[in-house]
């Protein structure tokens, strides 16, 4: 299966693709850059400046964005002028400096989950996953903990019936997916188990989606290939990219059946064999995915 370019982004670490059917288009992030990006399926393209280092979006349904960057979760709007307002709902107090959010995405019902992560991926496990549940109008609340003694929190994916999350640890130290009995009316995942044993397959876990059919995709970033698993956690189908730093995928499209992945493009090396490092793709793997469920915010 060939993997086709739709932008050639070259974002320091492209993020959080998100499919907005409403308009047609694919939303991202360039969590470095604090950027925010759109490609329509026209062609058209637009992007908007936040002030922090922007790590993950969800969409409400007011129409704006929820996204989490180095000092919390923002309500991002983005404005005619190429700058994104921010408008702080929630703060979070972090284990050390020099840390910020990762991956992130809403459950089925709507509640936003986001991982923390020491910005120098350092191995120390000092990253906590937090979920964010809205306030009354007023000052932004502290986020407070749900799991922690993460590295590099990733992967996060929710089953068709939302009753699993799947939870991956990216650091080379751990390489780890889990899975967890997701109760869906208060929000609480339990019974932690190792779903995939990444280190048993090239490539560490890093951004991921569910199918239709409840298997999970996730990008095998340093080896250029997205990878699906059964809900057993069988590896059933490998794709391969033009470059070795794929960072998440979603499904998108009219039909949802494009699989769009994002990327890095590593600084300070020879890019020769991958100069397409940092693009935006898109590939047709014959499933469906879900529509991604609106912020409660």
């Amino acid at each position: 299966m060939t993997a086709e370019l739709i932008i050639d982004a070259r974002n320091a670490t492209g993020e959080s693709p998100v499919w907005q059917p409403d308009e047609n288009a694919l939303y991202w992030v360039d969590i470095p850059a604090g950027r925010l990006h759109r490609w329509q399926l026209d062609g058209q393209t637009s992007a908007w400046q936040a002030d922090e280092m922007l790590a993950c979006i969800v969409r409400s349904p007011q129409g704006h964005w929820l996204g989490a960057q180095e000092s919390g979760i923002f309500r991002l709007t983005p404005q005619a002028d190429g700058r994104l307002h921010a408008e702080k709902c929630a703060s979070v107090e972090h284990a050390r400096d020099k840390m910020r959010f990762n991956d992130g995405r809403c459950d089925r019902q709507g509640r936003f989950w986001a991982g923390t992560m020491q910005t120098n991926m350092g191995a120390d496990p000092v990253g906590a996953l937090y979920r964010y549940d809205p306030q009354a109008a007023g000052a932004p609340q502290p986020l407070h903990a749900q799991l922690q003694g993460l590295t590099v929190p990733n992967g996060m994916a929710f089953s068709p019936d939302g009753k699993t999350l799947y939870l991956s640890d990216s650091h080379p130290s751990v390489q780890l997916i889990w899975a967890f009995d997701y109760d869906i009316d208060s929000g609480t995942p339990h019974n932690r188990r190792v779903f995939v044993d990444m280190n048993q397959h090239p490539g560490r876990p890093d951004g991921a989606t569910v199918d239709a059919e409840g298997c999970y995709w996730i990008c095998a970033i340093d080896a250029g290939l997205v990878l699906r698993f059964t809900p057993e956690g069988r590896l059933d189908r490998t794709l391969e990219l033009p470059v070795k730093k794929p960072t998440m995928c979603a499904f998108g499209g009219p039909g949802l059946d494009t699989l769009f992945v994002t990327s890095i493009r590593p600084q300070g090396i020879d890019l020769s064999d991958q100069p397409l490092a940092g693009g935006v793709f898109a590939l047709n793997p014959g499933v469906r995915g879900l529509a991604e469920p609106l912020a409660r915010a």
